[in-house]
């Protein structure tokens, strides 16, 4: 039963939500916005994301060394944008977020390489607006595990626009993190009722590695 007790469970399940997604062949990890912005919680934008920041390494590095693309993302303004994209106007703190600042470079701690793919958006979703749905098409890619922050906010965009893409979403739980519990569990618990499946890290590291992990 979830957390949000019988009654929930079965309205959701007479609605015929929750059926598991088909795992394919082709993965790619989508590491979202894993930046000092959100993760340095010195930032008013940010959040001792630490264990995310761990657990999504350990992730990529296992997958690279499976042969398995990884591609990081990053949001980021110029000072015109700051003045004229619309979310901004609803989200003002996310102005913070400018081409070349600090808070924009992505965590010191993660595995990146030169190897990996570099996307910046200007929206939740790391697909809108991005070239990202044609390279993960160019890589043949059928499945994306989606890591970052937050839970709420892009992350939640990002794997509403993947399955929409024609992707299958999976979304390891301790590779996502949020400003504040609540709001992390509620999108998790509907991104695995309608978008694709949560899981565990180590079903993921099991899955990227084909068993080895």
């Amino acid at each position: 039963m979830s957390q949000y007790g019988e009654p929930t469970d079965q309205t959701y399940t007479r609605a015929g939500f929750g059926a598991p997604v088909h795992r394919g062949e082709r993965p790619a990890i989508i590491v979202v916005d894993l930046t000092n912005g959100f993760t340095d919680p010195e930032y008013p934008s940010g959040a001792d994301l630490s264990d995310v920041v761990a657990a999504t390494g350990r992730l990529v590095e296992s997958g690279r060394t499976a042969g398995v693309p990884v591609v990081y993302t990053n949001i980021a303004y110029t000072p015109a944008e700051r003045s004229s994209v619309v979310w901004l106007r609803k989200a003002p703190g996310m102005a913070s977020m400018e081409i070349g600042s600090p808070a924009v470079a992505f965590d010191a701690r993660l595995p990146l390489t030169d190897e990996d793919h570099v996307i910046t958006k200007k929206g939740a979703s790391a697909f809108f607006g991005t070239g990202l749905s044609a390279l993960l098409t160019a890589m043949a890619v059928d499945t994306v595990l989606i890591c970052g922050a937050t839970t709420s906010g892009c992350i939640r965009a990002t794997a509403v626009d993947a399955v929409q893409s024609g992707f299958s979403v999976l979304v390891p739980r301790q590779c996502v993190g949020d400003r504040a519990e609540g709001p992390h569990e509620a999108n998790l618990f509907d991104i695995n009722a309608k978008y694709g499946d949560v899981i565990e890290l180590q079903d993921a590291l099991s899955y990227v590695t084909g068993g080895k992990a």
